[in-house]
Formats: C-alpha cells, structure tokens, sequence
C-alpha cells in the first residue's frame, strides 16, 4: 500500500511465457498489494508461468477477447478486489515495472489521476529499438490527436499506464473496442471527462519475444485513432452524442 490505497498490478496477457517471469520479478511488491494476469487464450505456456510464479488471481480467456477485452476483464477484477490504484503492465518485458513506485506516488499523493510511462519523452524509443515507422506515425498520430483533442501529451499509445480507481469507476471502458483502439478510447474518455494525466519517462525494449501489433493492425489502429479524436471533438465542441464518451448510468 501507498498511504493506505492498495495498489494492484494487472498484467494482460497473451503468449508471454517466455516474458512474463522477468516482467513479474521486478515489480517492487514493497507497495504492489496483488497481481492479476488475464491470458486471452495463449497457445503457448502463459498460464504454467504464472502458476509457477504463483500469482493469486489468474484469469484465463477460453477464447481470445483482444487486447481490449482482455483490459476489460484485468480491470473488473482490480475493482472487484477494491483497488484504489491500478497499474497497466504488459508482461512481455517491454516497459520496466521499476517505476511503478513513481506512477503510484503520483496518484497516492492527490496530485494526479492517470500516469503514463512515455516512451518518447527523451530518448528512450529509438534507443530501445522502436522501428522507424512506427515512431513516425506515433507522432503524427500524435500531434493530430493533441491538436482534436486539446492536450499536449507526448504520446497515447503507450501500454504503460497507472489509474485511480476514481478513473476507473466514472468512464465507461465497457464500451470501447475489444481491440487495440482501447488504449486511445480509454484515453480520450479520461481526458473527456477533465481527469488530470502526468508522463513520465520510460525506457523500452523491443527484442523478438516483446509483443507488437503488425503492419495491418497498425494501420487499422491509426484510423480508429484518428475516428476516435474526430468524435471526440464533435461530442466536446459540437456537443454530438457518442456511446463511448457517456458516463455509466450511476455516474450521470
């Protein structure tokens, strides 16, 4: 715990038994109070791994949901468990859990809402092996999104992500897509709704066994962003309705 909020580390899983293991070893369990590791239908040894790590709450998929629907049921279960902080970690050794201290002591201390680990915030992208394209069109897609939406965050496509349960409850991330665009619709909502988002610096590392989305899947990734910072600024300016940027029923 961090000045009595418990904080829970949910890891979406798939195909990351060769990862998982050395993401799971360096989460600093001194403030983690639980782990929950949701495997959308791995076909490789996901689920031995974490029982061998012995993480309490596993979650297991009988058939692939998508990075989103995996989300969704990593952050059910957190706030079924009552967290008050909940960390996004992907478990593919890709974003440091060594600064989950940081991003905690953000939230626990009032003074923000969501924490991102950017990768592009100094150096840290290109040093760790970010493709070139992909580092393109993360800031195109970027600067587009901040000139819709209004913010100037350095990036929102990181999977490195740290909420208050407050967040948490008070967006409809149920209503997101099951699929990568989750990470961006999730995002847009919680700046929709006025939370306030902080960045740090994170380094990164792609190798072969780091989870990456295709060429294909990219490039429907870079639409769904560029629809959803379209509808954004039609429900924010235009006053338009959207499903996504609704409150749930016990929030309005």
């Amino acid at each position: 715990m961090i000045l009595d909020n418990k904080v829970i580390v949910v890891l979406p899983a798939y195909n990351a038994a060769k990862t998982l293991e050395n993401t799971y070893n360096e989460i600093p369990f001194d403030i983690v109070d639980e782990i929950i590791l949701v495997d959308d239908n791995s076909t490789d040894d996901t689920l031995k791994v974490a029982e061998k790590l012995q993480i309490k709450h596993i979650i297991k998929h009988n058939k692939n949901k998508g990075y989103g629907g995996n989300q969704k049921s990593c952050y059910n279960k957190a706030l079924e468990l009552d967290a008050d902080i909940v960390v996004m970690l992907h478990p593919d050794y890709q974003y440091t859990p060594k600064l989950i201290h940081s991003m905690c002591y953000l939230i626990a201390h009032n003074l923000y809402d969501v924490v991102l680990g950017s990768r592009i915030l100094g150096n840290g992208a290109l040093l760790g092996g970010m493709p070139i394209y992909k580092y393109i069109s993360n800031r195109i897609l970027t600067l587009f999104q901040n000139i819709m939406i209004g913010q100037k965050l350095s990036e929102y496509h990181t999977g490195y992500r740290a909420f208050s349960s407050k967040v948490l409850k008070s967006i409809d991330y149920s209503k997101n897509s099951d699929n990568f665009v989750f990470d961006n619709q999730m995002l847009s909502q919680i700046v929709f709704y006025n939370y306030e988002i902080a960045e740090i610096t994170c380094p990164t590392k792609y190798f072969e066994e780091a989870s990456s989305i295709n060429l294909k899947s990219s490039v429907i990734y870079g639409l769904g962003v560029v629809k959803t910072s379209c509808m954004f600024f039609l429900a924010k300016r235009m006053k338009m309705n959207f499903t996504i940027f609704q409150k749930p029923l016990d929030q309005h």
